[in-house]
């Protein structure tokens, strides 16, 4: 197919920062003034308390747009290297230009729809494309609504909104883009690659899998428990990054079950079900997918497991679990954590390694050795030490995941980087010439002994490295 040329906008406006800059403020206005809206809709599509919307989605999305907005010049300034190339190419004026890559799509997922969206779209922005978003159908409420208020707030012949289910979606993958955001689960991520590789179109893919908890020994496991708890049943564990399982000595697997149990309370002293402290499962085939689970596990349920007609499940810790049970068969994306009782931070990183690379690690250990033994023996789009989800909030670091987690970086200035391209460029000076003699026939000797000195340079045997 021809590409997909969504902007009517006349040429080079999205090449302006003024522009860019302006839509960039909308978007944070967009979602500052219907933020009522926006957690009702939320609510209605995921059960999800206010106060996670607020903190995971709709404050960010105010936060890093805006802050994308002042950055922005800083980010796409040109990058000359005169003080860093050889002297005889200085005069070249060696160049790096930050491009828009053109026209792109991004496709989002239904558990943390707004964000999820709109941090990519800011980067689209930053960067200088257009865009087409495609919302999941799962989450219809607040799809309904960013088709509503998106073109009220930015430039429509820039960004659009497509709405429906997996048909528009293999449809709008028929097209030509200049580049593909997918954020989804690995399946559907599949499909999406081979779709973009068939018009060598670059894709990025934000995926997830299952995130392991490893604890130390001697960490705080009361604390431990606190954070993880905590990390498990945001969005009723519907994360790409929620804590998945946790690896524990043998004999701390009691003391963490009783913190886990302390805290479970302190959370939800009344019952989890019916509290409004926790969301619910999104759909029925979400919610029988984690009974299913959970019904055929050879773990021992030590606390929760109930269910209610709402779609609700309480927080469910499992003891005993095994690397073939069926609970690790799967991303969990549910308020289930089984705890896998190992012998060692040895066993439990030689476990991770078997296993595709995550998305996440946890890690609760305050022995720095232990940290330096994980970091350089395990492969992980992120690692967190002594916490959970809050790598997130940091909106200066890159996130993304490796292998079957993803592939490609956005958050802020990484997610302008996406978007963008690097155009280099020189600018040879007429007069150059006398210098660049050596490269034109006839080869005499003495421009073929000239040549010889790079090809022959002296290679030191140990190289000396100022630190």
């Amino acid at each position: 197919m021809q590409s997909t040329s969504i902007n009517e906008i006349p040429l080079g406006v999205t090449q302006s920062l003024e522009w860019r800059r302006h839509q960039l403020l909308q978007l944070a206005k967009m979602a500052q003034d219907h933020a009522e809206e926006w957690l009702q809709a939320i609510a209605a599509d995921l059960g999800r308390p206010i106060a996670e919307t607020h903190l995971m989605e709709i404050g960010p999305v105010v936060e890093r747009a805006v802050v994308s907005a002042a950055l922005l010049e800083t980010w796409a300034a040109p990058e000359v290297f005169t003080n860093v190339v050889l002297d005889w190419q200085k005069s070249w004026k060696p160049t790096v230009y930050r491009a828009a890559k053109g026209v792109v799509l991004i496709v989002g997922p239904w558990n943390y729809p707004m964000i999820l969206i709109l941090q990519p779209l800011s980067g689209a922005i930053a960067a200088g494309c257009c865009a087409v978003v495609k919302p999941s159908e799962v989450a219809p409420r607040f799809a309904s609504l960013l088709a509503k208020l998106l073109p009220r707030y930015l430039d429509p012949s820039a960004f659009r909104v497509v709405l429906g289910g997996p048909d528009i979606g293999a449809r709008m993958m028929e097209y030509r883009w200049d580049h593909v955001f997918f954020t989804g689960g690995e399946k559907i991520g599949r499909i999406i690659a081979a779709a973009a590789g068939k018009l060598l179109t670059p894709v990025t893919l934000e995926l997830g899998g299952k995130s392991p908890v490893i604890i130390d020994s001697k960490y705080d496991i009361k604390l431990a428990a606190k954070r993880i708890l905590w990390g498990k049943i945001a969005n009723c564990g519907q994360l790409c990054v929620s804590p998945d399982h946790v690896y524990i000595a043998r004999e701390k697997q009691e003391e963490l079950i009783a913190a886990l149990k302390e805290c479970c309370h302190q959370f939800f002293p009344d019952g989890a079900l019916g509290s409004g402290s926790i969301g619910h499962i999104v759909n029925e085939t979400h919610f029988n997918r984690l009974k299913s689970l959970l019904a055929r596990t050879q773990g021992t349920i030590v606390l929760g497991g109930q269910t209610d007609d709402k779609l609700g499940m309480e927080p469910t810790i499992v003891a005993e679990v095994t690397a073939d049970d069926s609970l690790m068969e799967e991303e969990l994306f549910g308020p289930i954590l089984p705890i896998l009782p190992v012998n060692s931070i040895e066993d439990a990183i030689s476990r991770i390694r078997s296993g595709p690379h995550p998305l996440m690690m946890y890690v609760f250990t305050n022995d720095q050795e232990i940290k330096k033994n994980v970091l350089a023996n395990t492969i992980s789009g992120q690692i967190t030490f002594n916490d959970t989800l809050s790598e997130l909030a940091v909106k200066e670091l890159p996130f993304g995941g490796i292998g079957a987690s993803g592939s490609g970086y956005y958050n802020s200035r990484y997610g302008f980087d996406t978007f963008s391209y690097l155009r280099s460029s020189i600018d040879m000076p007429r007069d150059a010439e006398q210098s660049l003699e050596f490269r034109y026939p006839p080869f005499t000797e003495e421009k073929v002994a000239f040549l010889r000195t790079t090809t022959f340079m002296n290679i030191p045997s140990n190289l000396q490295v100022n630190k």
